[in-house]
Parts: C-alpha cells; sequence; structure tokens
C-alpha cells in the first residue's frame, strides 16, 4: 500500500521585487509505500524542502497533486488542513521547534490536547514513547534545561504520539553533534522497523545511509534515486557519496 503518492507535481513562485517566476519543483512523481524510511537529497535551493513543505500541506502545488492515504490534499486548506495534520503527519524540525514556556512534557501532550483527547489517555500513550526515546526522567523538564539531542527526541515523541501515517523530517540531525545525530537516526531506524513510514529531508550523507532509499533532486526533478536492498550502511554511504559527487560536477549518477 502506498502511503504517499505525488504526480505531476509542479511549484512556481512569483518574487516580491520584479515580478519574476521561479520554478523550484518541475513534474516530481514517486510513491512512498508503507514502512519505508525515504531520504531525500539536494543542494542548497534544489527544491527539496519546497517538496516537504508541499507533503506537509503548508503550502499548496502550482500543478499536480499530492495523495497521502488515498486522499488529495490539495483542496485541504484552514482549520481542515490543520486536524488533518494532526491526524496523519508527525514532524521533527531541524530547530526542535519546542515551546519554551512548556514542560517536556506538555510540549509532547501537546497535538493530542489539541486533538481533544482526554489526558488519561495521552498518559497511557506517553510513558511507553518517553521510555523508548530515554526522556522518561526530563517531562518535568523545560526545554532550556536539557541538551540538544535531548530536545530532539522529545520533538520525535510529539510526532510519534500521535501514531501518524507519516513522520516528516527537516534536517533533523541539522543542530545535533555527531552522538546526538547517531542516536536520533538509531532511534529513526528502531521505530522504522516497528514499521513507521518516514520521509526525510538531508544534507547528511549519514543520515541518508540509515534509509532503505535516497531521492536526489536537481533543479527541482527527480534526478536520480538509490535503493539500499542488500547493502549496508557503510555500502550505502560510499554510493550515496559518489552520486552526490557526480550530479554536483554535472555528470551521471552512481549506478
Amino acid at each position: 500500500m502506498n502511503i504517499l503518492e505525488t504526480e505531476n507535481l509542479s511549484k512556481t513562485y512569483v518574487t516580491k521585487l520584479g515580478g519574476n517566476k521561479v520554478t523550484a519543483l518541475t513534474d516530481v512523481t514517486f510513491s512512498v509505500e508503507e514502512g519505508e524510511f525515504i531520504a531525500i537529497m539536494g543542494e542548497s535551493g534544489s527544491g527539496k524542502t519546497t517538496l516537504l513543505n508541499i507533503i506537509a500541506t503548508l503550502d499548496k502545488p502550482t500543478s499536480g497533486k499530492v495523495c497521502i492515504m488515498g486522499k488529495d490534499t490539495s483542496d485541504i486548506s484552514g482549520k481542515e488542513a490543520a486536524a488533518y495534520r494532526r491526524k496523519n503527519l508527525g514532524f521533527v524540525f531541524q530547530d526542535f521547534d519546542l515551546l519554551d514556556n512548556f514542560s517536556i512534557r506538555d510540549n509532547i501532550y501537546l497535538p493530542l490536547v489539541l486533538s481533544g483527547m482526554k489526558h488519561g489517555d495521552i498518559e497511557r500513550r506517553l510513558m511507553p514513547l518517553a521510555a523508548k526515546l530515554g526522556i522518561e526522567k526530563l517531562l518535568d523538564k523545560f526545554p532550556y534545561e536539557v541538551s540538544g539531542g535531548q530536545k530532539q527526541r522529545t520533538a520525535a515523541a510529539r510526532a510519534l504520539i500521535t501514531q501518524p501515517s507519516l513522520i516528516l523530517a527537516d534536517e533533523p540531525t541539522g543542530a545535533l553533534d555527531s552522538k546526538s545525530s547517531n542516536e536520533l537516526l538509531d532511534l529513526f531506524s528502531v521505530v522504522n522497523k516497528e514499521g513507521q513510514t518516514i520521509v526525510m529531508v538531508t544534507h547528511s550523507t549519514m543520515a541518508a545511509s540509515k534509509a532503505g532509499r535516497v531521492l536526489f533532486i536537481k533543479d527541482g526533478r527527480i534526478f536520480h534515486q538509490i535503493f539500499r536492498g542488500n547493502m549496508t550502511e557503510h555500502e550505502m554511504y560510499a554510493r550515496i557519496s559518489d552520486s552526490l559527487t557526480a550530479i554536483s560536477l554535472g555528470g551521471e549518477p552512481v549506478e
């Protein structure tokens, strides 16, 4: 079953100064099966963040469509879009996006509180999840009292507690040191093996090497992809590195 499908997706912006048209995406078509872990890579300005924002219903395509769980999200707007995101999507951002005046517990609670779930039901979801992420002793602290890695684990818990169809991660290791990055990526691997579908935008070859498939975007188009198959993480890392080098030099990616 496909969790996500994009079909002939294009996005063109008109600049405020001069009214020039800038094409961010052109004819992007791909699908994501339930339980996949996909990384999207590309140079700055390649269109990968625009693609993620459209998938997240935070932006709309100029043409084409996005379907999540078989539902065309193109016509969703306003309150319906916010409710749809809370129910179906989980988000992990580079800058954590936590509320400093909320405890770790309340930050994780927030999406379920907004959806109207009862406190007891939320607590029953939280405790096993907090234990899995190693943050059960931090729940009464505030974001400014914990490390970057712990903040990102909190953000991951907030994304996972809604039991979403799809996790969208935008440069989730970008603000972390190498140890915290590895811990977060190991967590992603664990929840993915448990069946969670993940789409992650990243500049990090190390992060992408954890995925089962890597899509490369160049000039707003899907340029190449690598399937892990039976490759080890080391072999996947090498293939990704070689492909990125070839793409940046204007050559053909490594097959």
